[in-house]
């Protein structure tokens, strides 16, 4: 239990001693650390994540957040199946369209990830006020955002398609699927958000019951849309893509009544571009860390197109089943970002460093069981959503390497996350752009050219092994220096 945490340093000039350590300290200085640094001797708002027992707040935020990362998955795998009945196109049509949405996917992401490291912190030393101005300036923004990158990827919808390698029919349905999609990109985009603002104020409910409604309207839409019942047309994989515009804006609907529930929204725009100057300082390397991996996943797709569209097929199946596994890494580690905000804004650095030692022995205990299942039934669960041959056989070869490093995948993000809550978003962006370019585009196309498609599985993860052990080990040792830095300043 962590009722009276010790390790905290009072005082003005412990806090900007932190900030003098922060890597890449910018106009988030000036506007939310500001009030954190004067306000270290308050008391934080309620509920929040400063008192009370460390596993029990993180299993809390990790068991909320794995609920609805395993539903939108698992709607996703839905979708690969019902597309599956349809044909190999089509489901190869969602392959070659799933860099796009993991580029679109970033910006959410990344947008919410800087919100969420800016109000958690101002939550943690008691401005309630500030947080709840920066809660609805980071909604307009999302969906600012939102709206102009989907009017910029429509129009250059065809041109990426044909850049990813696809051909003929698959080229077709792919178009097609993208410009529906992309109608209702603004409002997934505010949803991701919202889910991130609300639980950075300390709520872990809320966010995971309605992202968990998202994905369930999502894949209860999808049969009847893609195959034309109750009297719909048939809209084959263009019906998926109007199933998620649909939900989406559901979703945004009921947030912004949870957040009006919660008065956390401020009806007013003054400080907007302050605000949108302190989310984006640690959003915009964020967003650009969200953008790397996609970028590689472009040069991945376009090497395993060069082995037929089956295997481009088989990669979708077996890495959207993998994301079930995954995303309960993914909830582990995001469950660390608005924990260790807040806790490093009220300056109880023993809670943040216990928060990664369970994170962390988590993500290594999880990959290890997830290893196991998939090697042992990845195959049959691939040949469920599709029985071509060759497709299987592409997923089995996937499932007896990769999910081998899983762990180490999960200890990266964990690492990530403690950065960018701690405000220091570049760190964070230097692990992104090393795994990605130093390590990951390198090693899969010579193991390409050594052992074809298996090759670029085996380079998956050696990548993920040697980049997780190394973001542990420099995020473990920036916690410790600046949280002894910070003491001793203070006195």
């Amino acid at each position: 239990m962590y009722e009276a945490p010790a390790g905290r340093a009072h005082g003005k000039s412990g806090a900007l001693a932190a900030s003098a350590l922060d890597c890449g300290a910018g106009p988030d200085a000036g506007l939310a650390d500001a009030p954190i640094r004067s306000a270290t001797r308050a008391t934080p708002s309620a509920p929040g994540f400063t008192r009370g027992e460390v596993a029990r707040h993180l299993a809390r935020l990790g068991a909320f957040m794995a609920m609805s990362s395993i539903a939108m998955n698992a709607a996703q795998v839905g979708e690969a199946v019902f597309l599956g009945m349809v044909g190999t196109e089509a489901l190869a049509a969602m392959g070659f369209a799933f860099p796009v949405v993991m580029t679109l996917f970033a910006f959410a992401g990344g947008i919410g990830v800087g919100a969420s490291s800016v109000i958690s912190r101002a939550m943690g030393a008691g401005e309630r006020e500030r947080a709840a101005l920066l809660v609805s300036h980071a909604q307009v923004l999302a969906f600012v955002v939102g709206a102009a990158l989907s009017a910029l990827a429509a129009a250059f919808a065809s041109d990426i398609v044909a850049m990813l390698g696809a051909r003929g029919v698959v080229r077709e349905m792919t178009i097609d699927y993208l410009r529906v999609y992309l109608l209702g990109m603004p409002f997934f985009l505010l949803a991701v958000v919202c889910s991130m603002l609300l639980r950075a104020t300390g709520r872990a409910a809320g966010p995971g019951l309605v992202m968990t409604a998202i994905s369930l309207s999502q894949v209860t839409l999808c049969p009847p849309l893609i195959f034309g019942w109750f009297g719909l047309p048939a809209l084959g994989v263009v019906g998926a893509a109007w199933a998620s515009t649909i939900a989406s804006f559901g979703g945004v609907v009921v947030f912004v009544g949870l957040m009006a529930r919660e008065r956390l929204l401020r009806w007013s725009l003054r400080g907007w571009s302050a605000s949108c100057a302190a989310v984006l300082h640690v959003g915009g390397p964020a967003v650009a860390s969200g953008l790397i991996m996609p970028v590689a996943m472009l040069v991945v797709t376009r090497l395993l197109a060069g082995h037929g569209h089956e295997v481009v097929a088989g990669f979708n199946v077996a890495t959207r089943v993998e994301l079930l596994a995954h995303m309960i890494l993914w909830s582990a580690s995001s469950s660390v970002e608005p924990f260790v905000g807040q806790n490093w804004g009220a300056r109880y650095f023993d809670r943040v460093r216990a928060a990664m030692r369970l994170a962390n022995g988590f993500c290594l205990a999880w990959g290890a069981l997830t290893c196991a299942v998939l090697v042992a039934f990845g195959g049959w669960l691939a040949g469920l959503i599709d029985a071509n041959p060759t497709v299987v056989a592409v997923a089995e070869a996937f499932f007896l390497v990769v999910p081998a490093s899983i762990g180490f995948m999960g200890i990266m993000q964990v690492a990530g996350s403690c950065f960018n809550a701690r405000g220091k978003p570049l760190p964070a962006l230097v692990i992104s752009i090393s795994r990605a370019f130093i390590f990951y585009v390198p090693l899969v196309i010579l193991g390409d050219r050594l052992w074809g498609y298996q090759g670029i599985f085996i380079a998956t993860a050696a990548t993920n092994v040697l980049v997780g052990a190394g973001a542990w080990h420099w995020s473990r040792r920036s916690v410790r220096r600046d949280a002894a830095a910070l003491m001793v300043e203070g006195g």
